[in-house]
């Protein structure tokens, strides 16, 4: 990891698991600084992954667990039909407005951790042939499982930014705060 995610305060679980999961999302938004539309759009390699389709997809995947652990209706639930949209910008969507999206579900996610009485809450999982019949999980489980989905594609969006520009991950932590690297 290129950035330090801070320490917790003595005890503060809730507070160490959010900071890594905002370190990895601040890994996938360093991937598209600088870009156009077109170029984050672009696909370098063989895989289908973009960098904007990978801002959206987190920004959906972050948004369906925190459904999951609320127990309410994901408005932004995807069918078989409509799955590889969530890997593309589509209908006029731009990164700016992925990000204004993410944003807002990340604070969502921040303020439901904080009000639950305890990590170790659990919810259900849906039924789907890689859970458990009736598997439930706990909230602690929830941040762990979005540390490891987001850091995944922050890995690809690390890959891909590279692959397009040459610029790696110190390049871009300088380049977000204003510096040069190298």
């Amino acid at each position: 990891m290129v950035t330090h995610v801070p320490a917790e305060a003595h005890g503060d679980e809730r507070g160490a698991l959010l900071s890594f999961v905002e370190a990895q999302r601040g890994a996938i938004r360093r991937s598209v600084l600088g870009l156009t539309e077109e170029q984050a759009a672009s696909r370098p390699s063989a895989s289908e992954l973009t960098l904007s389709g990978l801002v959206k997809h987190v920004a959906e995947a972050e948004l369906n667990w925190l459904r999951m652990a609320q127990q309410q209706p994901n408005e932004k639930a995807r069918t078989e039909a409509t799955w590889s949209d969530s890997f593309r910008l589509v209908g006029g969507e731009s990164i700016p407005d992925m990000l204004a999206f993410w944003e807002s579900v990340a604070k969502e996610t921040e303020a439901f951790i904080a009000s639950v009485p305890s990590l170790d809450d659990t919810f259900p999982l849906p039924e789907a042939p890689w859970f458990p019949k009736d598997g439930a999980v706990s909230m602690r489980w929830l941040l762990l499982h979005l540390v490891e989905e987001i850091g995944r594609h922050a890995g690809h969006a690390d890959i891909i930014r590279e692959s397009l520009d040459g610029k790696g991950a110190f390049e871009l932590v300088a380049m977000e705060r204003g510096e040069s690297w190298g």
